[in-house]
């Protein structure tokens, strides 16, 4: 019968009986393992929760949507039913009611998109902008837009057991709706 490398090197230092051996090393790398499974567990939560907390950010922009049309502009002051349209589709993802609207959101005011393709805030929907020369580029008219910005409370299940208590406590997300 043939000996495995690591028997015979065990057998040369620990003497001659090498019974148990299989389950000494099965310990060992069934430890390893599980320290791998619970990081792969965390993360795969993390991960989820940030896809769904950015899922219930898009379902409240597209409830200010559906709800405002353009007879209701400004949607803040013009769409009573806005607030809790917006709270309702936020809420109404796999992380419940522990998904939360940020303070001062959803919020309108008139964007522009600069010369680079990112949004850049202009004024409050009050004071329109004549057009986006401020975000430097002139030939495009600014847009009333509508912002969501939401908040949850991630609260890893093997605290100091994995990466998982490395992961932020705190997942937000962002998300625009224009309504003109």
């Amino acid at each position: 019968m043939r000996k495995f490398r690591s028997a015979r090197l065990l057998s040369c230092i620990f003497g001659k009986d090498i019974r148990g051996l299989a389950a000494i090393e099965f310990a060992l790398i069934a430890g390893f393992l599980s320290i791998a499974l619970l990081n792969v567990t965390d993360v795969s939560i993390f991960l989820f929760d940030k896809l769904q907390v950015s899922n219930a950010t898009q379902m409240g922009a597209q409830a200010a949507w559906a709800t405002c049309d353009l007879n209701h502009v400004p949607a803040t002051t013009k769409c009573p039913n806005m607030g809790t349209a917006v709270t309702t589709a936020v809420q109404s993802t796999a992380l419940g009611t522990n998904v939360t609207l940020q303070s001062g959101s959803p919020a309108e005011g008139w964007y522009c998109v600069s010369s680079t393709g990112t949004m850049q805030y202009m004024a409050d929907y009050s004071a329109p902008p004549v057009d986006c020369s401020a975000a430097g580029n002139a030939v495009v008219g600014p847009g009333d837009y509508v912002k969501i910005q939401t908040t949850y409370t991630f609260a890893p299940l093997f605290t100091g057991l994995s990466v998982g208590s490395l992961l932020p406590t705190t997942i937000t997300a962002t998300s625009y709706v224009r309504l003109t």
